[in-house]
């Protein structure tokens, strides 16, 4: 079986589906590898690093995509590429699923057996495929890191002859994945932080890294208990506000993780909280892409507020730190591949009744067969 890695073609998308060293691996399997020229270049891979590892180097899209019954991607492929894939092939990625309801139904229009990973269940075996722990990791350290580089006073403190430097400090908003590494990394870095979080549960990880626990403890968010954050109601959203208002105020450095699956970000900084924040102080919103946590965020900009704060918006946070985002992400998609590899038949096995199968499989032999994305029923 042949096994394609595309390209990726969006704006400002460093990665790439698959590595040297996972190459290697699937080749192990049986499959045979094409690579998409210049797909890695932008995550320091060479062609000749991948035609090493044993990969067919391919011209373009067309030539790479010709007979090939996975497709590996970062990103969903365009409208162009995506024409080029063959019937019944197998695209792994993370698809942008959720609120796309078209995209779904273009897998399906097109037979494509579509895997979307962002939808990869929370579950301890799937825990080595999750592409999204791998890379809100990233996103939280390089969140950090960018707001130190844009943070105009030191980080962490400095006795000198000529005085001492105070540490900043940096507040977290959201302790998942990204916003733990977050915490992690400026706490490594020197600063004394703090973080908040809708969970209960968050409380604990959020005081083991050293930090301090900022939160409304209510019988609200007590019914918290997911992997995922819910939506909360008016009522705590209020109470949340004031007390973050009154923290970001104290703060240098607010950064911003707060997700709440397939909605919008919910605003938890507002414009009369940036406006209260000391010149020179800085908001990093990884949340940007879904439309940011912070009021005074522009999704894809750096832009510095009439007060002097420095607000990153940037997008795809994972992408600005690609080496390590494609070594992680590729092994991901390997683990994925290996774990229902059927060596008998040369080729994956996706059963239906299999809980991270029914997870992430969204279309397969030209229907949509995920139940979140299947048209309702009239009443």
């Amino acid at each position: 079986m042949r096994l394609a890695v595309l390209k990726e073609r969006a704006s400002g998308e460093t990665r790439v589906a698959a590595t040297p060293e996972t190459v290697k691996k699937l080749i192990a399997l049986g499959l045979s590898i094409a690579v998409e020229a210049g797909a890695g270049a932008m995550a320091s891979i060479s062609d000749a690093q991948y035609r090493e590892a044993g990969a067919e180097i391919a011209g373009d899209a067309a030539s790479c995509l010709a007979g090939a019954g996975i497709v590996l991607c970062v990103q969903p492929p365009a409208p162009a590429e995506l024409a080029m894939v063959p019937r019944g092939a197998l695209l792994i990625g993370t698809l942008g699923a959720m609120g796309n309801e078209a995209l779904v139904q273009q897998f399906a229009s097109a037979g494509i057996d579509a895997c979307a990973m962002e939808l990869l269940p929370r579950i301890t075996r799937a825990q080595s495929m999750d592409v999204l722990s791998s890379q809100a990791n990233l996103a939280g350290y390089r969140a950090v890191i960018e707001g130190a580089e844009a943070f105009p006073r030191g980080f962490s403190m400095m006795m000198t002859a000529a005085g001492t430097v105070p540490p900043a400090r940096v507040f977290v908003v959201g302790a998942g994945v990204a916003g733990l590494q977050a915490i992690a990394t400026a706490r490594r870095l020197g600063a004394i932080v703090s973080a908040t979080d809708v969970r209960p549960a968050a409380k604990e990880e959020i005081k083991s890294l050293g930090a301090s626990f900022i939160g409304v403890e209510d019988e609200e968010s007590s019914k918290q208990t997911g992997a995922y954050a819910r939506e909360m109601s008016a009522e705590f959203r209020a109470k949340q506000a004031a007390l973050i208002a009154e923290t970001v105020a104290k703060n240098d450095i607010v950064i911003c993780t707060a997700l709440v699956m397939g909605r919008k970000a919910p605003v938890i900084i507002t414009a009369e909280a940036v406006a209260a924040m000391r010149m020179g102080s800085v908001v990093v919103d990884i949340a940007a892409d879904a439309g940011g946590n912070c009021a005074a965020t522009v999704p894809g900009e750096r832009i510095v507020t009439p007060n002097g704060v420095t607000v990153l918006g940037y997008r795809n946070w994972p992408a600005r730190i690609g080496v390590a985002a494609s070594g992680l992400y590729a092994r991901n998609l390997m683990t994925f591949v290996t774990s229902f590899w059927d060596k008998e038949a040369g080729a994956p096995k996706l059963p239906a009744d299999d809980d991270i199968v029914k997870g992430v499989l969204l279309t397969r032999g030209g229907a949509v067969v995920h139940p979140n994305f299947q048209p309702q029923a009239a009443a």
